[in-house]
């Protein structure tokens, strides 16, 4: 594939490297091989590939072994998370599958992301602890919600070629939390506290916890906050993408500066609560929904920054009612940057249906960049 074949005998150590190098590859991108090998097998094992794909699409990956390594990492770091995680997504997809949504938005994992994403928050935000059965229910309740979120909104974004991305998931968890209330009963959560709360003005920050931070900043976006945890998430985009992997730490480190800026509270810059939003909103940009070139590469850092800033912004509305702003701030900033009309951005666009891995969004769609070559406009 990418050497010749000429010169070394089948079996010897560079034909068995070539087929590990051939092996390897497949296991990379979206696994499109993989993807049409599953429509025969029967209905359990295609769930699982569905919602291994689904769990990666929450970081905008499409890869079921980049789900598995995620999965891992949940479970690394809390049982609890990924047992919730699972009920989300298995609920949201299977929603999708009985009310008869588009079978290959089901077996790309579109349906159940944002199940998994509102059942994780609801975990994180639970103040009854670890094991509290009952939050399986709403876990499970507000997974289906989003299918029938998605499905409104598809119909409404299709119009204008933009993604549902996060939407549903932002808006059932803010539904879930205000319906609740921090003092509820039997679903108690624990208030948001704002990113900008007054505390110790003489506290130093600490670089290696600073640098730290980039990295759980891309396992923010999975709620998680423990570092080998983060880092095996990482491991997992990179396997998916390696562009899309350097855009993560990229838009993370962004946040960070952003929230330094500002002064916000050194445990967010530390816990990676301040990156999330950032390398959401670069990875975005950054050869996922546009071509990969200098001019989006720079459109994906200020994606980042703004990103950043929003997220800070509306995280203090937001906690003076005690919600959290989740990723309100990227999801946002990346359906505003798709919106541009500007020639030398528009033009480097990926239509929706055609979008893939940066990596193959370039090889696929690198003559769109070369009307824009010769232009002077800035």
């Amino acid at each position: 594939m990418w050497v010749s074949d000429k010169g070394a005998p089948p079996d010897g150590p560079g034909g068995r490297g070539r087929r590990v190098l051939r092996a390897l590859l497949l296991c990379t991108g979206d696994m499109a091989q993989l993807r049409k090998s599953m429509d025969k097998q029967p209905f359990l094992l295609q769930l699982v590939e569905w919602s291994l794909r689904g769990v990666s699409r929450v970081i905008l990956a499409n890869n079921p072994l980049s789900g598995a390594l995620i999965l891992g990492a949940l479970l690394m770091h809390s049982p609890w998370q990924a047992l919730l995680g699972l009920m989300g997504l298995l609920a949201s997809t299977l929603t999708a599958l009985i009310i008869g949504q588009d079978s290959e938005e089901v077996a790309g994992g579109l349906h159940g992301f944002n199940g998994m994403l509102v059942a994780l928050l609801i975990g994180i935000f639970s103040s009854a602890g670890d094991w509290y059965w009952w939050l399986l229910l709403p876990a499970c309740l507000t997974g289906a919600t989003c299918t029938f979120l998605f499905s409104g909104l598809s119909a409404l974004l299709d119009r204008w070629d933009l993604p549902v991305s996060v939407f549903p998931f932002n808006a059932a968890i803010l539904l879930y939390l205000a319906c609740t209330g921090p003092t509820n009963p039997y679903f108690p959560h624990h208030p948001a506290t704002p990113p900008g709360a007054l505390q110790d003005t003489n506290a130093t920050l600490h670089i290696p916890q600073l640098l730290q931070g980039v990295v759980l900043g891309v396992g923010q976006i999975y709620a998680c906050g423990t570092l080998w945890p983060s880092v095996l998430i990482l491991a997992a985009v990179l396997l998916f993408s390696p562009l899309l992997c350097v855009h993560a730490l990229l838009g993370s480190a962004a946040g960070i500066l952003a929230g330094l800026s500002v002064a916000v509270r050194p445990s967010s810059l530390y816990s990676g609560l301040s990156g999330f939003n950032g390398a959401l909103g670069c990875m975005s940009v950054g050869g996922l929904f546009f071509t990969i070139s200098w001019k989006t590469h720079l459109f994906s850092l200020a994606s980042a920054f703004l990103s950043a800033y929003a997220d800070i912004a509306l995280s203090n509305l937001l906690a003076t009612v005690a919600l959290p702003a989740c990723s309100w701030a990227a999801t946002l900033t990346a359906t505003l940057m798709l919106l541009l009309t500007a020639q030398n951005l528009s033009s480097y666009r990926i239509p929706m249906g055609r979008v893939t891995t940066p990596e193959q969004n370039l090889r696929t769609h690198g003559h769109w960049t070369g009307g824009t070559t010769e232009s002077t406009d800035v």
